[in-house]
């Protein structure tokens, strides 16, 4: 499938090139992979250049990659969690998009409690991040042999704006389960009950979901209450006089 024609065929919001605008899409990879000011190493925001012969996307992701640590390594704060999130790449266009996606692991090919996860950029995939603290996600369970194609068409759906809410969406995340996979779309308005209705709706309609297939939600701030919750008991647990005499 040519360049313009998976643009049309994901619907990705990209203007036409202007004639006399040379140059082939290979500026994807060298454009991400050779910009001394697109630090792989580095979790700055920096917009990434996109050379005007690109399709430039409406918003700029950065897509990261995690893999769960032991419950014990996770706490309230942000640390646990927060080191085991590494910066995968930036783009700005759809050849960079595809320049990334074509390098990236298949849900097929990663270990159990892997995640990807797409975002706007500036906008880090965690609940305490002040775009995400206030709002909350949608979740679906897939069986194994559907993550592969519906993990994409949700990349797609992302770049593409076909959630048609704007700068409410914050990104979407893969993860990668024992048993099955779960896909989220994260949003910024938990009480915005009409953009997460808009967004529980676009979801569906982009993975074809049937209606018997269930769309749980869950507020960020229910979830970081829970962890502070279970953070406080076990500390409380651990410094309760049976706690101490189970270790003597």
């Amino acid at each position: 499938m040519t360049e313009r024609k998976m643009c049309k065929f994901y619907n990705l919001n990209v203007p036409e090139r202007r004639s006399g605008e040379g140059g082939q899409g290979g500026g994807a990879a060298q454009n991400h992979g050779n910009n001394e000011d697109d630090d792989r190493n580095s979790d700055e925001a920096i917009p990434p250049v996109v050379p005007p012969h690109e399709h430039k996307l409406e918003y700029s992701y950065w897509m990261w990659f995690s893999r769960r640590p032991p419950a014990r390594e996770l706490s309230a704060s942000t640390t646990g969690y927060g080191q085991a999130l590494r910066l995968v790449g930036r783009v700005g266009s759809v050849e960079q998009w595809w320049g990334l996606y074509t390098h990236l692991a298949r849900p097929a090919e990663l270990p159990p409690l892997s995640d990807l996860h797409l975002f706007k950029l500036g906008i880090k995939p965690m609940w305490e991040d002040p775009h995400n603290v206030n709002g909350g996600k949608w979740v679906v369970r897939l069986r194994k042999a559907q993550t592969g194609r519906a993990w994409e068409d949700l990349c797609m759906a992302m770049l593409g704006e076909q959630f048609m809410v704007g700068a409410e969406l914050c990104g979407v995340v893969l993860s990668v389960r024992f048993q099955e996979d779960h896909l989220a779309v994260w949003h910024r308005t938990a009480s915005d009950t009409a953009a997460a209705a808009r967004v529980r709706d676009a979801l569906r309609r982009i993975l074809q979901l049937p209606a018997a297939v269930p769309i749980e939600y869950k507020a960020h701030g229910d979830c970081l209450r829970a962890t502070a919750d279970r953070e406080h008991n076990a500390h409380a647990h651990a410094h309760s006089p049976a706690a101490n005499h189970e270790r003597s």
